[in-house]
């Protein structure tokens, strides 16, 4: 018997030593901590992490882009109430306001039961754990992916393929995926592709490789596309942040003039060249009284 004692307490004692070096179980997500969240991967196990500085900004601050606002805005406003809406694309021009919309109808619509999942593009392939994590909550979730692109063989891009539709198991009614890019197919395109379209009859007809970088695009329901800004309505989004800023001669030639020659320096113009722009002449000038 004493032997039989001795090797169960070493089993014991082997047990427990294991038991170290696993990763300990995620602790349930807190669903009110936060209106926003991340999918994180932790010792291979992945959670959702609340974010504790959700950055809030409002609709009305968004200049220049009211169409691609009042579709998003509508399509976001039919999901959090039940209706039937799309899967987004947003793409086009950087700095535009593609990120920033989605925190400004977080900001709206978070207490109508809105949230949003921030996951990034290497945790992809974690999407149907994340659907089925949050199929039973009452709440409606948006799976935010931001700056998305792909290579061909990259892991996600076959995930969100699925998930958008190409799946035995339908994503749940709570959620729908909102993606922002700087390319509308999502993967880079290359000469040597437009020698495989073909003619048939009068009527061209795209090669395989181009169809496949459609398709995950096309699995979008709804594409919104951005723009540069052209200078009149640079200056005026400069100037309605500069009046943010508190900043009085938004139209004197000096702005006019600062604000064009930062947007030369930064070869864009658009609302985050602007805003960045107002946050520096606003600073500098307040800097400047104290001396």
């Amino acid at each position: 018997m004493t032997d039989v004692s001795q090797l169960l307490a070493h089993a014991e004692s082997l047990v427990a030593r294991l038991e170290k070096l696993l990763p300990a179980e995620a602790a349930p997500t807190d669903w009110k901590a936060s209106i926003a969240f991340r999918w994180r991967k932790i010792n291979g196990r992945g959670l959702l992490q609340a974010v504790n500085q959700v950055h809030r900004i409002a609709l009305k601050d968004l200049r220049g882009i009211d169409e691609q606002k009042s579709l998003v805005e509508q399509n976001t406003r039919q999901f959090v109430e039940g209706y039937p809406a799309n899967n987004v694309l947003l793409t086009g021009a950087r700095g535009t306001g593609k990120s920033s919309m989605i925190k400004a109808l977080l900001t709206k619509y978070a207490p109508r039961g809105l949230r949003v999942i921030e996951v990034e593009k290497q945790d992809l392939i974690d999407l149907p754990e994340i659907v089925e994590l949050i199929g039973e909550r009452p709440e409606r979730f948006v799976l935010y992916c931001d700056d998305l692109s792909f290579e061909a063989d990259e892991p996600g891009y076959k995930a969100l393929k699925v998930i958008l539709d190409g799946s035995v198991a339908a994503a749940s009614e709570n959620c729908l995926i909102y993606a922002t890019s700087n390319r509308r197919h999502l993967m880079p395109e290359f000469m040597n592709e437009n020698l495989e379209y073909k003619h048939v009859g009068e009527e061209i007809h795209p090669g395989e490789t181009s169809e496949e970088k459609v398709s995950l695009s096309e699995r979008f329901g709804l594409w919104v596309s951005f723009y540069p800004f052209d200078q009149d309505e640079y200056l005026r989004i400069a100037g309605v942040w500069l009046h943010h800023f508190k900043v009085t001669d938004t139209l004197s030639d000096e702005v006019k003039h600062a604000a064009l020659q930062w947007a030369l320096q930064r070869g864009s113009r658009s609302g985050r060249v602007a805003w960045q722009f107002a946050r520096d002449w606003a600073g500098r000038k307040r800097f400047a009284r104290k001396k």
